[in-house]
């Protein structure tokens, strides 16, 4: 933790791009804790300690971030390092807050794929499930204490429940009919879906920045149709030219081509954070084209959480197991497999994070604040709440009745599951510290019990 900030009087030196590359890759190592933990660490290092951009400006690109659908810390730090160092300045931002995870994931998931049945790795992972449950069942708590603000928003979420959970709707549509509720809502009853918990201004300072509160907003990062057009071509061509490449070598048919496109699919998806995903995620990666299992699906989300980088990078290893499983290059290239679905899963799930700030940034920006714009957000966030408790039970489930219904009810699952609850909740523990507390418990149960 860094020692309070004290105010500075003395605008700061100009940054080198290089100086900006050295603070993004340590950034990248450092960025646990989820978004609200990375955030603040950007807050802390940026505003706080090297004063490259103020207060009031930090908070108006989080404020834009958040009304996108992708990893708002991974492009609060891709607008930052657009902001300053233009577009190359972006791309190296926001491409080394989230190397290091995928280097992670690719070693841990290749360990889990390879010694997943040993006593030890088996035991560790007998512990991660339940604390995974307890964690998901947290983010429905936290995202909905700040989202249903009225009786409008509750239903909203409890309507997405019953659709998920008791008609198996695609989460998709139900992303798509909250946004109509709050655009046909926002201008027939704007004061129910008005974004109430959202990052506001404030009047702390630390001293002059080199992006100050009246700098004028540089000249690439000012709204052009030739600029637009040429980041909306190459965006495309960087999307079209892999798949193209994936059609004519694996088919449309085929894993690889699949992941892509289906990964592309929640990229666009992921209003509200990575929890908001991962029930589509799950539909579609275990439901439907049966890359894995649902208890591998636990197990990638709590390899996930202990890792740097945003929580979707979990998406690696559902390539990465997919990959390797489904043997995509034949049974004696199965790493290689394993490695080539990660990186591509990842690619195709962080291309439209870069292209919304790089194309979009000077056009959202204009708007932001704008109920007609921000009412079908809040819907959409609502509705989040309800399939994010529809995952936890659906872990809950597999965790305490591995055998289902029928089977034996798992009383060490349900104890360490209530144990991290309490330590979520009650005590507000660090979600890496209950997963490594977790997982050491149900070793020693497994070593212990049997």
């Amino acid at each position: 933790m860094l020692p309070a900030a004290v105010p500075h009087t003395k605008t700061p030196s100009a940054v080198s791009f290089w100086e900006a590359v050295k603070f993004w890759l340590k950034l990248g190592f450092i960025s646990f804790g989820g978004p609200a933990g990375q955030i603040s660490i950007m807050h802390q290092e940026l505003v706080e300690r090297r004063r490259w951009i103020s207060e009031r400006r930090f908070l108006h690109a989080l404020n834009y971030c958040m009304v996108l659908p992708g990893p708002e810390a991974q492009q609060l730090a891709t607008y930052i390092g657009w902001l300053m160092h233009r577009t190359w300045g972006g791309v190296v931002a926001g491409a080394l807050f989230v190397l290091p995870s995928l280097f992670v994931l690719i070693a841990l998931s290749w360990v889990y794929i390879a010694f997943g049945h040993q006593p030890v790795v088996a035991g560790l992972f007998y512990g991660i499930k339940p604390a995974v449950t307890a964690i998901v069942l947290q983010a429905a708590y936290r995202i909905g204490s700040r989202a249903l603000k009225n009786g409008l928003l509750w239903a909203i979420a409890a309507a997405s429940f019953v659709a998920i959970f008791a008609l198996n709707a695609p989460f998709p549509l139900i992303v798509a009919v909250a946004a109509f509720i709050g655009f046909v809502g926002g201008r027939a009853l704007p004061d129910k879906f008005r974004i109430g918990g959202g990052i506001g201004k404030t009047d702390r300072g630390y001293g002059p920045a080199l992006i100050d509160d009246h700098t004028p907003t540089p000249t690439h990062a000012r709204f052009a149709a030739s600029r637009l057009a040429s980041v909306a071509l190459i965006g495309t061509a960087l999307w079209i030219l892999p798949m193209a490449l994936l059609v004519a070598t694996q088919g449309w048919g085929g894993t690889l081509t699949q992941m892509a496109w289906f990964f592309t699919k929640a990229a666009l998806l992921t209003f509200g954070g990575a929890y908001a995903v991962l029930p589509y995620v799950y539909q579609g990666a275990v439901g439907y084209y049966g890359w894995l299992t649902p208890t591998q699906m636990i197990d990638g989300l709590g390899l996930g959480e202990t890792t740097p980088g945003p929580l979707i990078m979990v998406v690696a290893f559902v390539g990465f197991v997919g990959g390797y499983i489904q043997a995509v290059f034949g049974p004696s290239a199965q790493f290689l497999a394993g490695t080539v679905a990660a990186v591509l899963v990842t690619w195709f799930t962080f291309l439209p994070s870069f292209l919304f700030i790089l194309a979009g940034g000077p056009l959202v920006e204009a708007t932001h604040g704008e109920l007609k714009f921000t009412a079908p957000l809040s819907a959409i966030t609502a509705a989040v709440v309800g399939v994010i408790l529809n995952l936890a039970l659906f872990f809950a489930y597999h965790v305490m009745w591995p055998g289902g219904f029928a089977g034996a009810f798992d009383g060490i699952s349900a104890t360490i599951a209530a144990g991290a609850a309490v330590a979520l909740f009650r005590f507000k523990r660090n979600v890496v510290h209950v997963i490594a507390g977790c997982a050491v418990v149900g070793y020693l149960a497994k070593v212990l019990l049997g």
